[in-house]
């Protein structure tokens, strides 16, 4: 919720929102994983007033780590959504 207003300040901006997982399970589930988060958060800014033409969801996967996975906590830092702008008309 705190990255709403944010967002808000790039009027003319496009996003890509990018899902993760970290790496236990099987490489489709996390897949699948990954893109239900990036499309969660997608639904979350057009029930918000975001245009859904300005927002792009992708699932990574695990492919994309932040994080070592052999722990707890790099697991858990991989289980994230990304929000990078990708233009800016």
């Amino acid at each position: 919720a705190k990255v709403v207003p944010l967002l808000r300040t790039s009027s003319n901006a496009f996003f890509r929102i990018e899902g993760n997982t970290d790496s236990v399970g099987r490489a489709d589930a996390n897949q699948a994983l990954s893109q239900r988060r990036a499309d969660a958060v997608v639904n979350y800014l057009v029930s918000k007033g975001f245009s859904a033409e300005r927002l792009i969801a992708i699932g990574n996967g695990s492919s994309k780590p932040v994080a070592d996975n052999s722990t707890d906590g790099g697991r858990s830092a991989n289980r994230r959504t990304d929000i990078k702008v990708i233009a800016n008309k």
